[in-house]
């Protein structure tokens, strides 16, 4: 029985105490010599962002101390697992959701799935390509693709449905399929256009999903696949160990009211029609980042939405680039803030719109702490910061870097100890982490100020394969950063090598923007995967 009132609580307290203790450092360091106008406004935006960075190390230590000392950690967190043994009932869905893809990449691995599930277990489980493409050429293309992948299988193993409009995005594309051609089915495995699972990781779903009737979203863990450049590689690594630690974390202290990422996930059908179905946003508008939002309405109808930490079997692929990755950005950021405009309604239940919020500050925090390096250099240029302690200057920064970056150095902190989990690479992504902290903190401000200026009226397809970028193209894209990094690189030089030796390691990711844009896009050879990413999910915990 989960007991899930002492947890938050103690999560809670570890926040604050996190949070102030990190002021408390903070203190001391710009006090010293006397206040300025400037370190004033650095610990205003210090103390915006400290509470999410405390947030952020607590769960980063939570999740590291569970994985760590806990018999079965997946467990702790998702007791239905205990239970998930025994024949496979009912008929799942496998359901990809596709627009503009290219098909020769999205089909084998689905092709693969079905196989290896239909050998098994027949017709319980089919596979739904779910198109959005508008008509023309790339539709007929689409079409004559899942036409020949069907052929390869018994009639009606494969589905095709391609909408005419594109109403309500990916949400709405995949409500209207399970209203018009779910009938039948009671799982929906929801897949994006780079999604991979194993037969044995959707059988692992499955068989927790039956083993907890009140679970409406259960969601896999990823990592990384298919990656073809060292950018890619490293956001896998970064995003694979740190985010193993933090849904570990959030799934202990959130128990049944967990996110849900809107894909590598099975759905309860009935519960998921019944109860997640979004509603227009103020003036009539479609929701852009659903999931959130559908997980936030299932928390409030009472049913369960959870995490399989683990991330076995289950895989997706990132960004080959930086352009790409920043482009992607833009997207998430139009869908996340939506979500102010629905933090007071109360069909999405307390902790969902928590959740929302989360995913609000994600983005909206971004000025506050990009905005302590500028201030930092004109504080040093017009001769503030004397008297500074500067061994509390540099654990302050060690401090904040670490609270930031805590689930990510956590999980590579578990890969070290634990046999099994993979430590290649980890030093490349460590040291890609820290480039990317200002740049990313630089590029989310700038988007927060396009989105101010525009409208994202919808999802523009993602580019997932890998090109090369060339030094002027790059210089075009990142050459204003690099500029913004030698500026500020200059007044904290006029305070002297002390101030600029400290603002070194932020101001990296900005004086090396092109280079790393350039070299981290550069196709690699194919590297053979780590066996940690091919293991077959294991047994439940007896």
């Amino acid at each position: 029985m989960e007991r899930l009132g002492p947890r938050r609580a103690a999560m809670l307290a570890l926040t604050a105490g996190l949070t102030l203790g990190l002021l408390a450092l903070a203190w001391p360091v710009l006090a010293g010599g006397g206040w300025t106008v400037w370190e004033a406004l650095i610990l205003l935006c210090l103390a915006v962002n400290a509470p999410w960075l405390g947030l952020a190390a607590a769960t980063g230590l939570a999740g590291l101390a569970i994985r760590l000392l806990a018999r079965d950690p997946d467990a702790m967190v998702l007791p239905a697992l205990r239970a998930a043994e025994g024949p496979v009932a009912g008929r799942t869905l496998l359901a990809c959701c596709v627009r503009l893809e290219d098909m020769g990449a999205v089909l084998p691995p689905l092709a693969r799935l079905l196989r290896d599930l239909q050998a098994e277990h027949g017709d319980a489980f089919v596979l739904g390509i779910l198109s959005d493409t508008p008509a023309g050429p790339d539709a007929a293309a689409e079409a004559a693709a899942v036409a020949a992948l069907a052929a390869r299988f018994p009639p009606g193993a494969v589905r095709y449905r391609r909408r005419a409009a594109n109403t309500g995005f990916k949400a709405g594309n995949l409500m209207d399929f399970l209203d018009r051609h779910a009938a039948g089915f009671d799982f929906a495995l929801v897949l994006d256009a780079d999604s991979e699972m194993t037969a044995a990781a959707v059988l692992r779903l499955v068989r927790v999903m039956q083993a907890d009737p009140g679970l409406a979203i259960l969601q896999a863990n990823t990592a990384p696949t298919g990656a073809e450049t060292a950018c890619a590689r490293l956001l896998g690594l970064r995003i694979r160990h740190g985010g193993r630690i933090w849904s570990t974390g959030q799934a202990w202290w959130q128990g049944p009211a967990g996110p849900y990422w809107g894909h590598n996930a099975l759905l309860r059908i009935a519960a998921f029609r019944r109860d997640a179905r979004l509603p227009l946003l103020p003036g009539g508008a479609h929701i852009l980042s659903h999931d959130h939002a559908e997980a936030a309405m299932l928390h409030a109808a009472g049913w369960g939405v959870r995490v399989l930490p683990d991330d076995a079997g289950s895989h997706e692929r990132h960004p080959p680039d930086l352009q790409a990755l920043f482009g992607r950005d833009l997207r998430w950021a139009a869908g996340n803030m939506q979500y102010l405009r629905l933090l007071r309604r109360p069909e999405f239940g307390r902790l969902g719109r928590f959740q929302m919020l989360l995913a609000v500050l994600h983005y909206a925090l971004a000025p506050p702490w990009l905005a302590l390096l500028p201030l930092a250099a004109l504080n040093v240029a017009t001769g503030g910061g004397e008297g500074t302690p500067r061994d509390l200057l540099l654990a302050l920064l060690l401090a904040g870097f670490a609270a930031a970056n805590l689930p990510a150095l956590a999980g590579y902190a578990e890969a070290l100890l634990r046999p099994g989990l993979g430590t290649r690479g980890l030093g490349q992504a460590l040291l890609f982490g820290l480039l990317l902290d200002v740049l990313e903190a630089l590029e989310r401000t700038a988007t927060l100020a396009v989105l101010g200026l525009r409208r994202l009226g919808g999802w523009a397809p993602q580019r997932r394969e890998a090109r090369a970028i060339g030094w002027a193209e790059a210089a075009r894209r990142f050459g204003p950063q690099t500029l913004a990094g030698l500026a500020l690189a200059a007044a904290f030089a006029s305070g002297g090598a002390f101030p600029l030796l400290a603002a070194l390691p932020a101001l990296a990711g900005l004086l090396l923007a092109v280079p790393l844009a350039v070299l981290t896009a550069r196709p690699e050879a194919p590297r053979r995967r780590h066996p940690a990413a091919l293991r077959p999910a294991r047994p439940p915990a007896e």
